[in-house]
C-alpha cells in the first residue's frame, strides 16, 4: 500500500467554524452525546480532546523530525512533576484561546465555566516538582529534544483539608473522571524485578528476581510556546501481570487474599512518597524509585537503538538529568544493563554510565540527602548492591591513589556509611556516577562544594557548578496573571517578552510613571478582589483587597519558618491592640502542606488556624489584621495568589534554602520580598535593587557562627519584650490550650535560629510597612521587581544548562 509521507493527520483548522466543527465532533464520538444532552464535564471533556488534537499534529511533526535529525537528547528523571493545569496552557500555546472563548459563548457556555473542570494532575508536592514542569516547557520552547520521565501516581500526594484547624489528609484521586491530557500506551510495558538472588552464568552474574511488576506507560504532551516542537513527559504505571490474581481463592471466598498480590504490585504508583517511618513505608519508597529508573532506563535504550547500534555512540545521543537523589538508583541500573544485559565489559560500562548522567542536588540539609539501610537494599535489589560495592571499591582505591594513607578521607567519600546500621549513600553514588554536579543558586552551589559535598569538589572540582533556577514566565505570569500580562504587553508593543524575559527591563524607566503606577495599582487591586472571592468562599474569611497582602505560602518545613512568621503576627496582634496605627491594615495569608508524617510542622499548622481564629474574631484589630490559611495549595492555588501577593515572605534561615522558586514567581508578579540572604534571594536582591528587598536576619557564616558560639535561644527570647509577649501568650492559651510542645521547639534547640532572627525580622517588617504607607514609593518597588526579574526565566535555566552541563542543539520542528 502506497501511503504519503507523515502521519495520516485530519484537517485541523484554527478558525472559529473549524474549531466548531470539531469541538462538536469530539462530543458526538468521544463523548456519546449531542450539545443539546451533554454535561459542562462532556464539553470539558470534549474541549480538551479538541485542542489536544491541535498538540497532537504537532507531536507527530516532532517525532518524524527528531527521528530523521537523530540528535543528542535530554532525559530528565524525576520523581514528581507539579504540571498544573492544561487546559489554559495547552490553549494559548495552540492560539486558540479567544476561538475557544468565541465557540462557547455561542453554545450558551463561558470559558471560565468549563476550565474550572480542569484537573491538576496529582504527580507532585513542592518546588522540586514545579522547577521540573518548568524546565520542560522551557526544553521544548528551545525546541531542545527531550523526554521527561516520571510516575503516574493514581492518588499524588493528598488532598489537604482542614479540620478544627489541623490538617488532614485526603486521597487526591485526580483521574476519577479521567484525564484526557493522557496517552495511555499498553504495548511499551516494561518488566521490573525485585528480590530474588544472584547467580553466575557463562561467567557473568545473573539477578533472578523472586518477583516481576509491569511499568506500563502514558504520556501528556509538553508543547513548546511560539514553536511547533511538542516533547513528552512519560509515566510509569504500576501493573500485576496476569497471574497475579489468584482465581482458586477468589472461588473459595477468599477474596482479599485473590487479589493481594495484585494490590502489592499496584501499591507502588500509588501515592506519591508513601511515609518512610514504618519498615513497610521505606521498603515501598525505595521500590518506587528503582521502578521509575527501571523502567525508564530501559525505554531510553529502546530509544537510542531506533536509530543507532554501537554502544560507543550512546554517550553522543544521551545524557540523563537525575533530578535530586531520588532517580539515583539510575547509575547501577544503566551499569547492570550495560554490563549484565549487553555483554559490555565492566570499564567500558562504567565510561558510559559516567559520562551519560547529571546530577542537581537540591538541598543543602544532611539530614534530606537520603541513605538506605543496607540489609533493605541487599533483599529488595541483591545485584545492584554488589555493583553499588564494586563502584565504591573503584572509587576509593582512587580516593587512596590521590591521597594516600588518608582513612578518614576515605570514610567521609565511601558510598557506604558505616556504623551500627549501614547504610548506601544515594547523594554520593549520584556524585560518583555522573559527570557533572550542581547546586540551584549561586549561594547553594558554593555551600555545596564547601560543606555538603567539600570532599568530593576538593576530589573533583572540574565537576561542579552552579545553574540557578528559574521560573516560566508563560504560565506564571501570562496565565496566572492575564491582566498584568496584558498591560505589559501594551507598554512593550507585544508578547516578545514572553520567550525574552529580559525585556521587562523596558518597564523600567514607568516606575515612575503615575498613569502607570496608576494603572499597575489597578491590576493588583483586581487580582487581589479574585483572591478575596476565593478566600470567602473557601475559609468564610473576608479580606480587604486595600490591605497589604502579606503572603507566606511554599511546602511547610522548619527550616522556611512558618513559625517565624506567626510569632510576627502573634507581636502584631499584641500592638494593634495597644496602638491601631503601629502598622498598615494588612492581611496574612497561609498555605502549604505539611508531609503527614512530620508531626512537628502539623502541630504548626494547627497553631496557625488557632491564631487566626483568634485574630479574626477580636473587634479590636478589625480591618487591621486579618489571618488566613488558604487548604490545599497546589499549582493552581499558586497562580491565584501569586499575582495578588503584595509582600513575599522569603525567610528561611540563611544557607538551609538550595534555591527557592517561589521568591521568583512572586517577584515577577510584583510582589516585594521580605527575606534573607539565603538561596536565589541573593540573586534576587542583586538583581531587582537593594532599595526594592527587604533585608533582615543573619547571613550564612553569622549563622552558623551563633550556632557553634553555645546558642542559648531560652535567653535571647525572654529578653525582647515583642518576643516574650507573644511566647507567654501561647504559653497561657491565649490562642488554645496544649502548644507547650511547638513553644519547646525554639526555647530548647532552635535549629534554624528564630529567636536570633525575630528582632532583625520585626524591624524589617517596620520598614515594609513604612514603604507601603507609601503608595507612589511601594508600587515603584513593585514595578522594579518585575522589570528586572527577566534573568529568572526556566528559558534562561535551560540555555545555561544547555552549555554548561547537557551540550545539545535545538531541533527545529518545520511547520505542517
Amino acid at each position: 500500500m502506497n501511503l504519503p509521507p507523515g502521519p495520516p493527520l485530519r484537517a485541523i483548522g484554527a478558525t472559529e467554524p473549524d474549531f466548531e466543527r470539531d469541538l462538536v465532533s469530539n462530543l458526538y464520538f468521544q463523548r456519546g452525546t449531542t450539545m443539546e444532552s451533554a454535561s459542562v464535564q462532556d464539553v470539558y471533556q470534549s474541549l480538551a480532546v479538541t485542542v489536544r488534537d491541535r498538540l497532537v499534529d504537532r507531536r507527530a511533526r516532532t517525532a518524524t523530525a527528531h527521528y530523521a535529525a537523530n540528535p543528542r537528547c535530554v532525559y530528565y528523571l524525576s520523581a514528581e512533576y507539579m504540571l498544573g493545569r492544561q487546559l489554559r496552557q495547552n490553549l494559548l500555546y495552540t492560539g486558540t484561546e479567544d476561538v475557544a472563548a468565541d465557540v462557547l459563548k455561542g453554545l450558551g457556555l463561558s470559558l471560565d465555566e468549563v476550565a474550572d473542570f480542569d484537573v491538576e494532575p496529582g504527580l507532585g508536592n513542592g518546588g522540586l516538582g514545579r522547577l521540573a514542569a518548568c524546565l520542560l516547557d522551557a526544553l521544548a520552547t528551545a525546541d531542545i529534544p527531550a523526554v521527561g520521565y516520571g510516575i503516574r501516581y493514581d492518588l499524588g500526594l493528598f488532598r489537604q483539608t482542614i479540620v478544627d484547624g489541623a490538617q488532614v489528609e485526603r486521597p487526591d484521586d485526580w483521574a476519577f473522571d479521567g484525564s484526557p491530557w493522557e496517552f495511555p500506551q499498553q504495548d511499551d510495558r516494561q518488566s521490573v524485578g525485585f528480590y530474588g538472588r544472584v547467580e553466575d552464568e557463562d561467567g557473568r552474574r545473573h539477578w533472578i528476581p523472586a518477583e516481576t511488576v509491569l511499568g506500563e506507560p502514558s504520556h501528556m504532551l509538553v508543547p513548546g510556546y511560539g514553536t511547533q516542537t511538542v516533547n513528552i513527559v512519560r509515566l510509569w504505571r504500576a501493573r500485576a501481570d496476569s497471574d497475579a490474581f489468584d482465581l482458586a481463592d477468589f472461588a473459595a471466598g477468599r477474596s482479599a487474599e485473590a487479589v493481594q498480590e495484585v494490590v502489592r504490585s499496584e501499591n507502588i504508583s500509588k501515592v506519591l512518597y508513601p511515609a518512610d517511618s514504618t519498615e513497610f513505608g521505606r521498603e515501598l519508597r525505595l521500590k518506587q524509585q528503582y521502578f521509575l529508573v527501571s523502567c525508564s532506563l530501559r525505554d531510553i535504550v529502546r530509544r537510542f537503538h531506533l536509530r543507532n547500534s554501537d554502544w560507543a555512540a550512546f554517550t553522543d545521543k544521551t545524557v540523563i538529568q537525575l533530578n535530586d537523589t531520588h532517580p539515583a538508583l539510575a547509575v547501577p541500573e544503566l551499569q547492570r544493563l550495560l554490563v549484565d544485559e549487553y555483554g559490555l565489559d565492566w570499564d567500558t560500562a562504567w565510561s558510559i554510565t559516567r559520562r551519560t548522567f547529571a546530577y542537581t542536588c537540591h538541598t543543602l540539609l544532611p539530614e534530606a540527602l537520603e541513605t538506605w539501610p543496607v540489609e533493605l537494599f541487599a533483599r529488595l535489589l541483591p545485584r545492584h548492591l554488589e555493583i553499588v560495592y564494586a563502584i565504591n571499591q573503584a572509587h576509593l582505591d582512587e580516593v587512596e591513589a590521590r591521597f594516600p594513607g588518608d582513612g578518614e578521607l576515605r570514610r567521609r567519600l565511601s558510598l557506604i556509611q558505616e556504623g551500627p546500621e549501614r547504610r548506601v549513600r544515594m547523594a554520593h553514588l549520584a556524585v560518583v556516577g555522573s559527570h557533572a554536579v550542581n547546586g540551584v543558586a549561586e549561594l547553594h552551589s558554593r555551600l555545596l562544594a564547601e560543606t555538603t559535598l567539600a570532599d568530593f569538589a576538593r576530589l573533583w572540582p572540574e565537576r561542579f557548578r552552579n545553574v540557578t533556577n528559574g521560573v516560566s514566565p508563560r504560565r506564571f505570569l501570562r496565565l496566572a496573571n492575564p491582566r498584568l500580562a496584558a498591560l505589559i504587553s501594551d507598554r512593550l508593543g507585544g508578547d516578545g517578552w514572553l520567550t525574552d524575559l529580559e525585556q521587562l527591563r523596558e518597564l523600567a524607566p514607568l516606575a515612575d510613571d503615575p498613569e502607570f503606577q496608576q494603572r499597575w495599582r489597578a491590576v493588583k487591586r483586581d487580582n487581589k478582589l479574585d483572591l478575596a472571592g476565593y478566600a470567602r468562599a473557601a475559609t468564610g474569611i473576608r479580606i480587604d483587597p486595600d490591605a497589604l497582602c502579606d503572603v507566606h505560602v511554599k511546602r511547610f518545613h522548619e527550616y522556611k519558618r512558618q513559625l517565624l512568621k506567626l510569632l510576627h503576627v502573634v507581636a502584631l496582634h499584641h500592638r494593634l491592640r495597644a496602638d491601631p496605627h503601629t502598622d498598615v491594615p494588612r492581611t496574612v495569608i497561609f498555605a502549604g502542606k505539611a508531609a503527614p508524617s512530620y508531626h512537628a510542622v502539623k502541630r504548626i499548622i494547627q497553631l496557625i488556624n488557632a491564631v487566626a481564629a483568634v485574630v479574626n474574631a477580636d473587634p479590636a484589630v478589625a480591618g487591621r489584621l486579618t489571618v488566613v490559611f488558604l487548604p490545599d495549595y497546589n499549582v493552581t492555588r499558586a497562580e491565584l495568589i501569586t499575582p495578588a501577593a503584595d509582600l513575599s515572605e522569603q525567610i528561611s534561615l540563611a544557607g538551609k534554602e538550595a534555591s527557592g522558586t517561589g521568591n521568583m514567581k512572586l517577584a515577577l508578579n510584583g510582589a516585594v520580598t521580605i527575606g534573607t540572604l539565603d538561596g536565589a534571594n541573593i540573586e534576587l536582591r542583586d538583581r531587582v535593587g537593594a532599595d526594592n528587598f527587604v533585608l533582615f536576619g543573619l547571613d550564612a557564616p553569622r549563622a552558623a557562627e551563633v550556632r557553634r558560639g553555645g546558642y542559648r535561644p531560652d535567653q535571647l527570647a525572654w529578653s525582647d519584650p515583642d518576643l516574650a509577649a507573644a511566647l507567654e501568650a501561647i504559653r497561657g492559651g491565649r490562642y488554645g490550650a496544649g502548644f507547650g510542645d511547638v513553644l519547646d521547639a525554639i526555647l530548647g534547640r532552635d535549629e534554624y535560629l528564630t529567636v536570633a532572627d525575630f528582632r532583625s525580622y520585626l524591624d524589617a517588617q517596620d520598614a515594609a510597612a513604612a514603604a507601603w504607607r507609601d503608595p507612589a514609593r511601594w508600587t515603584r518597588m513593585s514595578i522594579l521587581n518585575t522589570a528586572r526579574c527577566g534573568f529568572f526565566s526556566a528559558d534562561r535555566t535551560v540555555a545555561d544548562y544547555s552549555d554548561r552541563i547537557w551540550r545539545v542543539d535545538p531541533i527545529r520542528v518545520p511547520p505542517r
